[in-house]
């Protein structure tokens, strides 16, 4: 499964990562890389606690890039 994450640089400079599909699923770390690992763990701790309270697994999310002419 793929979902889409978001991740922005606080003020601070560290790095927080979320997933819009899964409410309050959000992490961080202190570089870009080591925030998406750590959101990768948490989506995963998500959706096993989904499964072992028989609860919906939310679908992935397609997402297509267009390119718009100025």
């Amino acid at each position: 499964m793929q979902y889409r994450i978001l991740v922005e640089q606080d003020e601070d400079g560290v790095f927080v990562a979320e997933c819009p599909a899964l409410p309050g699923c959000v992490s961080q770390g202190k570089t870009r890389d080591e925030a998406i690992a750590n959101i990768k763990e948490a989506i995963e701790g998500y959706l096993q606690s989904l499964k072992k309270h028989k609860e919906p697994i939310p679908p992935s999310i397609e997402e297509e890039l267009v390119e718009i002419s100025p």
